[in-house]
């Protein structure tokens, strides 16, 4: 990968985590003001079905922050577009549909194969 792809990627990956942190303080800052302001029996119950959502939200956001500090801790190293599998180039296609792989589309294939067959 040349320099002006992992700069590509580099401005993608900071991109996604300043709207995710953004993001983040926004629904944080509601959800205190949401909480002062509730009063009725079935606006909590509402309020807080609503909070639990944002919170599994917030979790999934959280990881996917930790995902792209990873990827872009992989571009500081020089191993970002490398599968961690097999360490062949992850295809350029690949890591603009998802940046924060890390792993080339067979590896994941089998990982996901896997994971199928030990749930089963």
């Amino acid at each position: 990968m040349n320099k002006k792809q992992i700069e590509f990627f580099k401005a993608i990956l900071n991109r996604q985590i300043d709207e995710l942190l953004h993001h983040a303080d926004h629904m944080m800052s509601e959800m205190s003001f949401q909480s002062s302001q509730e009063s009725e029996s079935m606006d909590r119950a509402s309020a807080d079905t609503d909070q639990s959502l944002k919170l599994k939200i917030r979790s999934r956001e959280s990881l996917l922050i930790q995902k792209i500090q990873q990827a872009l801790e992989r571009i500081e190293i020089g191993s970002y577009g490398i599968c961690e599998s097999c360490g062949e180039d992850i295809s350029i296609l690949r890591l603009k549909a998802r940046p924060v792989t890390a792993k080339c589309i067979p590896c994941k294939e089998e990982e996901e194969r896997i994971e199928k067959l030990s749930d089963n």
